[in-house]
């Protein structure tokens, strides 16, 4: 891959690292409760501060290929530095969400919402710019569509 390539894809793949590291940090979380509340796999049940902790994990397991998903392809449709801040915030959004469900379930609500208006958001980056890439052929003018190249420009 050419220096000039990665650099259109380095901030995303940057975003992806650290989700990745995150997810792994959530997961050593519940290691952890199972250790602590001799919680033995597969059960899942037990102590309700293991409960909580693996619970957090697993939603955000859940959710993490959805985020991938419309992360790169906003990133590379629309634009690559707006949707890895999303990505960024996202993933804080996460983390907040991880800790406030240890600590308790109403914890976990203000960034739940937080991150799920992420995902719609990178969700609408998504479908705009590749809306933008199916629907306005290059030679389209400039002056009916302006608005749109402007938001997928890089």
């Amino acid at each position: 891959m050419e220096g000039n390539m990665r650099s259109e894809v380095d901030l995303l793949a940057a975003v992806t690292v650290l989700g990745v590291l995150e997810q792994a940090y959530f997961a050593l979380q519940v290691i952890y409760a199972r250790r602590k509340y001799k919680i033995s796999p597969p059960e899942t049940t037990g102590h309700p501060e293991f409960e909580r902790i693996f619970r957090a994990q697993a939603n955000c397991s859940e959710y993490f290929p959805i985020f991938l998903s419309l992360l790169w392809v906003a990133g590379i449709f629309f634009h690559q530095g707006v949707a890895a801040a999303c990505g960024v915030l996202y993933l804080h959004a996460r983390f907040r969400y991880f800790r406030g469900y240890m600590q308790a379930t109403q914890g976990r609500l203000g960034p739940l919402y937080a991150s799920a208006w992420l995902l719609w958001l990178l969700l609408g980056l998504a479908v705009a710019g590749l809306l933008v890439h199916f629907l306005l052929p290059p030679s389209c003018p400039w002056m009916l569509m302006w608005p749109l190249r402007l938001l997928s420009a890089h």
